[in-house]
């Protein structure tokens, strides 16, 4: 059957204040001069108090890679054909795309999942290399109604939820968010300004790499489809419903998935940060699960991040989506977990602390 939305997101707890102090106390006893480590040592007291250990592990990492297509592509927001979608994703599985080389670098597994591809990709499901999950073959074109139903709003969420259960039914310790669709920025700006209400133009950017003419027409394609469809803020099922995307709600799930099994999510750019947003607005709780990766080229981005009270790991003008910058910024995550669960503390090392307090606090 599988955990339901309702379920999860009453399932939610926020992290054991406890054992952020335990962890902080900890921290401040290793064998280093104080806050040398920087926010290595924030990130380790996060982990420790999710995992309420004081070695917690994040040596098996999952990237997961939600795939789906938008029909507000007919609007001519992309520089992209959609039927890039579907060939990525075969690009995914040949092992040639940007998120394989991060993914190999990090030691971190990719899993790809068609959540509303439009295109057919049973071959791929057949020879297990994708997970299948599709909702439908892409979503309806926002400026015109919906782009999906309430149901299939849901569904995508579920589908999250309920692939994090498994993958940390498999053993996996730390989850990464990805994306993969053309034109899935123009719906992450229309989430972003209906939970924000900024204005549209001010939340919107060059996706693929626009012109200013495209980048206009995108603006108001989004002021379109938010007039036509008025999203409630208020009930976030309804925001990914009216103007979201599958792959979004797939990515919001996961990261709802990870606080119910309390296991740290590292949400990647602009689209996984949308989901990020949903998952928020369902549960404030998430949050304390999730580690921002990057600062998103995507100029929406730093307000997603603001809403979130996220600080990203990295800025390294990135804006590929995919769950690159989660791949990259996993390696940072496995860094803090070693941190606090292998270091020595004075005493164990047998170090004289520093009477100026130099290596302590």
């Amino acid at each position: 059957m599988g955990l339901k939305l309702e379920e999860t997101v009453k399932g939610i707890t926020p992290v054991s204040d406890a054992w952020r102090r335990k962890a902080r106390e900890h921290l401040n006893n290793l064998a280093i001069p104080v806050g040398s480590l920087g926010r290595l040592l924030d990130i380790a007291e996060q982990l420790a108090a999710i995992k309420e250990s004081l070695k917690p592990s994040t040596g098996s990492k999952v990237v997961v890679t939600m795939a789906g297509d938008h029909g507000v592509v007919e609007e001519g927001v992309s520089t992209c054909p959609q039927e890039v979608t579907l060939q990525m994703v075969y690009n995914f599985v040949a092992g040639g795309a940007g998120i394989n080389a991060l993914a190999g670098a990090a030691g971190t597994r990719v899993v790809v999942v068609d959540m509303g591809v439009a295109g057919d990709l049973k071959d791929l499901v057949e020879e297990g290399k994708i997970l299948s999950r599709k909702v439908d073959y892409g979503t309806g074109n926002m400026t015109r109604g919906p782009a999906m139903t309430r149901q299939q709003a849901v569904q995508a969420l579920e589908t999250g939820i309920n692939i994090a259960g498994d993958l940390v039914s498999e053993g996996v310790e730390l989850l990464g968010t990805g994306d993969m669709g053309i034109g899935n920025t123009t719906p992450s700006s229309a989430i972003l300004a209906a939970f924000s209400g900024l204005p549209v133009r001010e939340v919107t950017g060059r996706g693929t790499g626009i012109d200013d003419e495209t980048l206009t027409r995108k603006v108001q394609v989004i002021e379109r489809a938010l007039a036509l469809n008025r999203p409630n803020p208020g009930d976030p099922v309804d925001v990914l419903a009216k103007v979201g995307g599958f792959e979004i709600g797939g990515i919001a799930g996961l990261i709802l998935g990870a606080a119910y099994y309390r296991v740290p999510v590292v949400v990647d750019g602009f689209i996984s940060t949308a989901g990020a947003l949903l998952a928020k607005q369902l549960a404030p709780r998430a949050v304390d699960y999730m580690i921002a990766a990057h600062r998103s080229m995507e100029y929406g981005h730093r307000y997603m991040l603001k809403e979130l009270g996220l600080r990203p790991l990295l800025d390294l003008d990135m804006r590929l989506g995919e769950g690159t910058g989660a791949a990259l910024a996993m390696c940072i995550v496995e860094g803090a977990a070693r941190v606090i669960g292998e270091m020595l503390t004075f005493e164990d090392a047998g170090v004289a602390r520093n009477k100026s307090r130099e290596y302590a606090v």
